[in-house]
């Protein structure tokens, strides 16, 4: 999952990308709110953090554009105003969550997992396809009450196509998800990924949940629901 932080504290904004990369996540990291702004409509982030008080335009003025600019990215405001009236304007303005100056580490962290699922329409940390069980909050992966051990790169595909279960992702449209702004690998790494998880997550179970439309993507869900249009 891919993500925009935005803090004009530049040990606060260092400490916070590393910690969410630490998560899991891609992040994109700014010190600016012009930059800000432009990152905003040059990727589909899964949710983005965005401090009020930046350079060039406040946190609040991204936000608005974001909105008028109908990206519907889950936005954080992380702020040291804490009035009411503050809170009331970054949510009037389109926020989806507020979280005031000096936060725990843990709750920031948490906000944004929740957001991201509300994004995707889940309820809970823990994704179902069939048998596979997706511990999104734990980072672990589960067929039939066995461990299956993956890299945080298989991770994080893994959970991008579960947040989208039953429906076709485009290789780029992961590629996107999962590679920040200075990556240098192409899309087709993405196929490399789909190969290993395949080969953990499925063939020792006799199972086929990541299926291929070919021309348009890949798909995961539970076997019985992937009769249409399946390529392997």
């Amino acid at each position: 999952m891919r993500i925009l932080v935005a803090e004009d504290h530049p040990t606060l904004a260092q400490s916070i990308a590393k910690g969410l990369r630490e998560e899991g996540f891609v992040v994109d990291l700014t010190l600016d709110g012009l930059e800000a702004d432009y990152l905003a409509k040059a990727a589909p982030y899964d949710c983005a953090v965005l401090d009020i008080m930046l350079p060039g335009i406040e946190g609040w003025e991204v936000l608005s554009r974001m909105r008028t600019a109908n990206i519907r990215t889950p936005v954080l405001m992380l702020t040291a105003l804490d009035a009411v009236s503050d809170r009331v304007k970054g949510l009037d303005l389109g926020a989806d969550d507020y979280l005031v100056k000096p936060f725990a580490w843990e709750e920031l962290v948490a906000r944004v997992r929740a957001l991201i699922r509300r994004k995707h329409g889940k309820s809970t940390a823990n994704l179902i396809i069939g048998d596979l069980e997706i511990d999104t909050a734990g980072k672990s992966v589960h067929r039939g009450g066995q461990d299956i051990p993956l890299t945080a790169k298989e991770f994080a595909l893994l959970q991008y196509l579960a947040m989208r279960q039953g429906e076709v992702v485009a290789r780029t449209d992961s590629w996107e998800h999962l590679y920040d702004q200075e990556d240098e690998n192409s899309s087709n790494v993405v196929d490399v990924y789909i190969g290993y998880l395949r080969n953990k997550i499925d063939k020792p179970f006799g199972t086929k949940s990541i299926q291929t439309r070919r021309g348009h993507g890949y798909v995961l869900a539970a076997e019985n629901a992937n009769a249409g249009g399946a390529n392997g």
